[in-house]
């Protein structure tokens, strides 16, 4: 008989298994790599933060249960091509093609971070493609300064990155009882990102402003803020929700920038009330 694993002796296997589940799909000339979680329509469209990879929805996709998901590595992260642009608009480009390219019809695109500024460029250009947006932990506008803490910590990193660099103590800041496999994995894939092309996505995220690309938006849309984001707190939440007609706002009080990691079970529960609670227990 097969001994019973510990919760962090299965959150360590799962975490070691994951690179070996992604699939590789060619999108536009780029090969994009990407996690699929079998379930029921609309699918879910996944797309992690900077630095992230799709690993960085392991934690909130077992809660998603009965769900189809789509899970990418945006391009230049995780197993995907880097391409030669690095910017929002570019990156919303390869999510619309992997739609097309998986012929999904109309997904829920949530989007962490980065990865929500994505999804509201990619909503704006594309809303015949999106049923709907979640915007987790995001912003219309930066607003970084030349000595924030994200802007001070990347411009001092060094190839080979280590992952257990100083650093990722503040960038994957979060609750405790996170799992230490989960987190020393997202550390591990964002070492393998070098640092010239960490300074070139955040140059590019610096300078967006995506207050007009907001407004237009017309597609049903769900905000999650953490109440302690280090990041993107009240204000930039406000203006996320003064800016999208018709959107809903919700915060999750007790987390930090990474909602998802630190209370999966709370951001499925609204997602599920949002947009389809009948498939995600």
């Amino acid at each position: 008989m097969r001994q019973a694993l510990s919760e962090p002796e299965e959150q360590g296997i799962e975490q070691a298994e994951w690179s070996g589940r992604k699939r590789i799909v060619d999108v536009g000339g780029l090969d994009l790599a990407y996690v699929e979680v079998a379930g029921s329509e609309p699918p879910l469209v996944l797309v992690h933060g900077f630095t992230d990879t799709s690993r960085s929805f392991s934690l909130l996709a077992p809660h998603l249960s009965g769900r189809r998901l789509i899970i990418p590595d945006l391009r230049g992260h995780g197993a995907s091509n880097a391409g030669e642009g690095c910017s929002v608009v570019d990156f919303a480009e390869d999510i619309a093609g992997l739609i097309r390219r998986l012929r999904l019809d109309r997904p829920v695109v949530v989007g962490h971070s980065l990865g929500g500024m994505v999804s509201i460029v990619l909503a704006a250009q594309y809303p015949e493609l999106i049923g709907g947006l979640v915007i987790l932990a995001s912003t219309l506008k930066p607003e970084f300064g030349s000595h924030h803490q994200l802007i001070d910590g990347v411009a001092a990193l060094r190839d080979p990155i280590s992952p257990s660099d100083p650093f990722y103590d503040w960038w994957h800041a979060c609750q405790p009882d996170v799992p230490r496999a989960f987190l020393a994995g997202l550390a591990k894939d964002a070492s393998a990102i070098p640092a010239a092309r960490w300074r070139a996505i955040l140059e590019e995220v610096r300078r967006t402003d995506l207050t007009a690309a907001a407004r237009a938006l017309r597609v049903p849309t769900l905000i999650i803020a953490g109440g302690r984001d280090p990041l993107f707190g009240e204000a930039h939440q406000q203006a996320l929700a003064q800016a999208i007609i018709g959107s809903r706002l919700v915060w999750a009080r007790d987390c930090g920038h990474n909602p998802h990691w630190e209370d999966p079970a709370f951001v499925a529960a609204i997602i599920g009330q949002a947009f389809g609670n009948d498939h995600i227990r």
